[in-house]
């Protein structure tokens, strides 16, 4: 008796690796097939290859391109994965290894069961290695231009709204310092109620929730422009926030993130979007476990013929629809029109949900 368990238990952590191997091996393929395919599209824009290769060199230049294709791949995991698991499903059934595992008695969670863990862990691995490094070679070579994610602004010009209790007025650069906290060729419109109209300077320093205009020439529409010299304009924005203000959030790996939010983010809106990012990386395990319970559920089922067509038609149909929606979803968390956390999570539980439901109305034995 005690032999029969043992051999038992390594039958079923032989199901455990075949099952593991054949998804994974066609998940690694698919995934890779598309990291090709993006890369040669990232090296099509040649202007951005010669500038990084001129500035950094041509080795340099081509790991942007590879780290660029990183960015996206991981962006399109959820239906790479799916399309993967579909291609490793339907291997398993072509060898008959599938059904003879269900008619085994074996059930269909203990089958499933190896690679959402497996995938659960690869996936945050990805989530908090693999997108931390992409992140930081893209940003020292070819950082994300300032507000380009938040604000649809013209290249070159970068707008912070800033409040202090009722000062409230609209700040534009041209130019600024590395960490944001020194801008330059700066105009300073007034949207409370003050005498000035206009304040403009060639240098703004962030120093004390305060901005410092070394010199500054105000306007206004009644009298004639003055000279102020040390002028300063209060604010609640820290200097960690401005930075986050000024780069994008798709150049803030998950870490900075976190700090930068623990410390405190005054302004809503860089709030919501950086928020959005860091709950975005900590579901991608949710995500990618939905896609692979959708697989699992449109290609596991009994079929008297091979002709899987169909089913794998829905399945990747399926996928697309949850890839959009969680990237509108990500659009509304970003901007606070949805909670983040809500925006995140939400979607991928949809996914989970709609997979475990197929499943279980397959193992009920009516589909």
């Amino acid at each position: 008796m005690a032999k029969a368990r043992t051999d038992g238990g390594s039958d079923m952590t032989r199901i455990d690796w075949l099952v593991l191997n054949r998804l994974g091996s066609r998940i690694g393929v698919t995934v890779f097939i598309f990291y090709g395919i993006i890369m040669l599209a990232e090296s099509l824009d040649t202007w951005r290859f010669n500038f990084v290769a001129d500035n950094f060199g041509v080795p340099m230049a081509a790991l942007m391109v590879a780290m660029s294709a990183v960015r996206w791949t991981i962006k399109t995991l959820p239906v790479t994965v799916l399309m993967g698991a579909i291609l490793g499903f339907i291997d398993l059934k072509s060898r008959h290894e599938l059904t003879v595992i269900q008619s085994s008695g074996i059930s269909i969670w203990r089958v499933v069961r190896a690679p959402t863990i497996a995938l659960a862990l690869v996936s945050l691995v990805v989530a908090l290695g693999g997108e931390t490094a992409s992140t930081l070679i893209n940003r020292g070579l070819y950082p994300t231009p300032p507000g380009q994610s938040t604000m649809q602004t013209p290249s070159g010009e970068i707008w912070l709204e800033q409040r202090s209790g009722e000062v409230h007025y609209v700040m534009l650069a041209t130019g600024m310092q590395p960490g944001g906290t020194v801008l330059g060729n700066v105009t300073v419109f007034r949207i409370d109620v003050s005498d000035e109209d206009r304040i403009e300077a060639t240098e703004a320093q962030l120093q004390d929730n305060e901005w410092v205009f070394p010199t500054a020439t105000v306007r206004t529409a009644d009298s004639p422009a003055r000279t102020i010299l040390n002028y300063r304009l209060p604010t609640t924005s820290s200097s960690g926030e401005i930075s986050l203000k000024m780069a994008s959030t798709e150049d803030m790996t998950f870490f900075e993130l976190a700090s930068l939010l623990r410390l405190g983010v005054a302004d809503p809106s860089i709030r919501s979007a950086a928020t959005m990012r860091m709950i975005k990386l900590l579901a991608l395990p949710l995500v990618l476990t939905g896609s692979l319970f959708i697989a699992f559920a449109f290609t596991a089922g009994y079929r008297r013929s091979s002709n899987y067509g169909p089913a794998v038609l829905y399945g990747i149909v399926l996928g697309f629809v949850v890839f959009v929606i969680t990237e509108m979803a990500d659009r509304a968390g970003s901007t606070g029109v949805l909670d983040p956390a809500f925006a995140a999570i939400g979607p991928a539980l949809v996914a989970i949900v709609i997979g475990l439901t197929v499943l279980l109305h397959k193992e009920d034995g009516r589909a």
